[in-house]
């Protein structure tokens, strides 16, 4: 089951009911099946508790049962217009396959005042997968100019940019973030991507590095280090990178395999048994 969307009422705050608390807490701890159930007795008894629906919505939703999540987020969309319960209905709408109308339901959200930045970001990132980078982009900084320094939109932007190949615009977005949240491993992994593909390989490793410090067995932040660190000539740091992935997680062992042997400071490996031999030495 995924990880429920994060959007809570945004014009009121749950009420003191200990029984949303119970919800609330239940689906914190990944318990959305009895999450469910405390947060739909509660609905049944007070049918305008717009915590409840979101609760129970937001519930199912991590469940993988978003036909059932819109039926509670429709009623309480249209009693309270909260924004917060607009956008979860929304991502509810595409999840069942409901495009059109997701985008309808964000594009009237995106429309209030003030702004709720959470639908500005569902909206790009439908209009993204949707093949519609652009429109996307213009979503984000339409978001950000109604609220400017939200850390969310900007990555959200930095990305999109970078995947349009737009790279010094997305080392701006990138850059100005992480002024506002120095050292937040997300904003510091994707600008070094971002430097990785202009030849930055020593600024970009030392951006690694700094991601890194917050998490040390992070599999994948160590296979791009050692990207750098082999392009940079520094063969013995970089294959000791790559070894340290490896073992902190097996599944980065094709990632590593193709990093050692695509690097023009690299190795070349007739067998993937040669190179599992290579990593334990």
């Amino acid at each position: 089951m995924s990880k429920p969307p994060s959007l809570s009422p945004s014009r009121q705050q749950s009420p003191a009911d200990p029984a949303l608390e119970r919800a609330s807490f239940a689906l914190r701890m990944g318990e959305f099946g009895e999450a469910e159930r405390i947060a739909a007795s509660v609905l049944k008894a007070q049918r305008a508790s717009v915590a409840a629906a979101s609760i129970l919505g937001r519930a199912l939703l991590a469940q993988n049962r978003p036909d059932d999540a819109k039926v509670p987020l429709e009623k309480a969309a249209r009693r309270s217009g909260d924004p917060a319960v607009e956008t979860l209905l929304a991502i509810a709408l595409a999840a069942s396959g409901e495009q059109g109308k997701a985008l309808d339901q964000l594009r009237q959200t995106t429309a209030r005042r003030p702004a709720f930045p959470p639908a500005f970001r569902e909206l790009a990132s439908l209009l993204a997968k949707r093949g519609q980078p652009r429109e996307a982009i213009a979503v984000l900084e339409s978001g950000l100019t109604l609220t400017p320094g939200v850390v969310e939109l900007q990555l959200d932007l930095g990305r999109l940019q970078h995947g349009c190949n737009d790279r010094s615009k997305a080392r701006a977005t990138l850059t100005a973030a992480l002024a506002a949240a120095p050292g937040r491993f997300d904003l510091l992994t994707e600008l070094a991507r971002v430097m990785v593909l202009d030849g930055e390989y020593a600024t970009a490793a030392e951006t690694y590095r700094r991601a890194l410090a917050s998490r040390p067995n992070d599999a994948m932040v160590q296979v791009d280090l050692g990207i750098c660190l082999l392009e940079m000539g520094e063969r013995e740091a970089g294959e000791e990178s790559l070894r340290q992935a490896v073992n902190s997680d097996p599944h980065a062992f094709g990632r590593a395999l193709h990093t050692l042997t695509a690097a023009s400071h690299g190795r070349f490996f007739l067998r993937p048994s040669a190179f599992a031999k290579f990593l334990r030495r």
